[in-house]
């Protein structure tokens, strides 16, 4: 990390991350090369981007939130139900927009912050129904590999163990798996909507 970039952010603080994709999560990271596509698109634009990852009872009333030029984050708009949307960077492999709620959160920002294990204490819910691209399903640091696009998808952030569930661990374009088995950051991916 270069000491010049801006400190991230809570969670995009997700830094959107890389889960999956951009080196760490399936959500955008916070860094400021790579913030929300186009940062002169209007607020309406990144609004309705964020909101296009979650199921619309949730979404609508969702907080939407997005980073500025120092990686800090904004608030779009304010929320009610406990959900956080963003916009993601469409242009930026593994930064989708999504919709977590807040165990999410803190699972993405104890993997952004290379924690021996996700903290939360109760599991999390993550959209991607928007659609996104990641790099690989063992790996959550990998960097190189060509980019996978993944349909629409949902994601349930808690241990998850193959050998206990008998789900497999293998990309599907259809049903659940279990991505980044092996690792403590192991979690059920859904593919489709809920």
């Amino acid at each position: 990390m270069n000491l010049q970039q801006p400190k991230h952010t809570l969670f995009m603080l997700l830094g959107f991350a890389l889960l999956g994709a951009a080196g760490l999560l399936k959500l955008p990271s916070v860094d400021a090369r790579s913030r929300s596509t186009g940062g002169m698109d209007p607020t309406e634009t990144k609004i309705a981007r964020a909101m296009s990852a979650g199921p619309q009872d949730i979404a609508r009333s969702a907080r939407i939130i997005d980073t500025d030029a120092n990686g800090n984050t904004v608030i779009l708009r304010p929320g009610s139900n406990g959900f956080t949307c963003m916009p993601g960077n469409p242009e930026v492999i593994g930064e989708p927009p999504m919709c977590a709620d807040a165990a999410s959160l803190q699972w993405f920002a104890d993997a952004k912050a290379h924690k021996p294990k996700p903290t939360n204490t109760v599991p999390g819910i993550t959209y991607m129904l928007a659609g996104a691209t990641q790099r690989s399903d063992s790996d959550p640091n990998d960097k190189t590999t060509p980019a996978i696009h993944v349909g629409p998808h949902w994601m349930v952030m808690w241990p998850f163990d193959p050998k206990t569930t008998g789900l497999p661990t293998s990309h599907r374009n259809d049903g659940a798996y279990i991505m980044w088995a092996g690792s403590p950051y192991a979690h059920l991916h859904v593919t489709g909507r809920p």
